[in-house]
């Protein structure tokens, strides 16, 4: 598959346009970020970029000075090597959860260890997002729960889920990459109580009433498919959910509670939330 590199220049814009962008792109497609000197670098597949579509989006952001880009085709890439000289570093969330990859050296020893070897796929634990929703399921109590990863990314969730006693396991996500390294993944951290599944939603469809559900994608998604979620849930079942912005909480909210669940908090970190709710 051929990725497209996206650079996006928003040099002499407040910080919360290029936020903003992020969390539209992430809407049409765009699958992995990274900042440069002057803004960020945006990631699609080439089969799923349409420049007009872009353009319009542009038109959304709130800007002072226009936000211009450059297109670029990304050549065939080993992306663990990528990964290890350019972005990814070990991460620690709250002294008790590390996450690293095989080429890391002098890992902290913490009660959960995770091992992560990323492709293109989201959920290392660096972005606000997956690093908040780490953060909450290590409050909780998983011995012999059931959960589920949806928008698994790495897995990174779910397998953390399952060294804190969650069984059974299940995590989805709709792309190819990030299903097959969630296999792999899953594989390194030789955890065996994770069933992983490519597809959307629809999967929910023939699956049990689960006790945790993990939902890390976008605003849009979510709110498309929070029905769904509820459906698969039973009374005094959780839905965690992230990506999105505080901005965006009272719209997800408002759906949750119109489907009967019962708000019951909210963490945030650099504008990014993740909420909880109860049924």
């Amino acid at each position: 598959m051929t990725y497209l590199e996206i650079r996006f220049l928003t040099d002499g814009n407040e910080q919360f346009v290029a936020d903003i962008l992020i969390s539209l792109l992430a809407d049409i497609g765009f699958d992995s970020f990274s900042e440069n000197e002057y803004g960020f670098n945006a990631y699609i597949l080439q089969k799923d970029f349409s420049e007009n579509l872009l353009n319009d989006l542009l038109k959304q952001v709130p800007v002072k000075e226009p936000v211009k880009y450059s297109i670029h085709e990304i050549p065939p890439t080993d992306w663990n090597e990528k990964w290890e000289k350019e972005y990814f570093q070990p991460i620690l969330i709250e002294n008790q959860c590390v996450i690293h990859s095989s080429f890391h050296k002098n890992i902290p020893s913490v009660q959960y260890d995770i091992l992560i070897d990323p492709k293109m796929a989201f959920g290392t634990g660096h972005h606000e997002t997956t690093s908040l929703m780490l953060s909450l399921l290590l409050q909780l109590e998983l011995n012999n729960k059931s959960f589920l990863d949806m928008g698994c990314g790495t897995a990174v969730l779910a397998i953390l889920a399952s060294m804190k006693g969650a069984n059974p396991i299940l995590a989805i996500d709709i792309d190819e990459w990030a299903f097959a390294n969630s296999l792999e993944n899953v594989s390194l951290n030789k955890v065996e109580n994770i069933r992983v599944l490519q597809g959307g939603a629809e999967l929910l469809e023939k699956e049990s009433p689960v006790d945790f559900i993990f939902a890390n994608i976008n605003r849009n998604i979510l709110l498309q498919n929070m029905e769904v979620y509820v459906n698969c849930m039973r009374e005094g079942s959780y839905l965690f959910m992230s990506g999105f912005y505080e901005a965006d909480i009272s719209m997800i909210r408002e759906k949750a509670e119109s489907l009967g669940l019962t708000y019951t908090g909210q963490q945030e970190k650099n504008n990014w939330v993740a909420v909880s709710f109860e049924r």
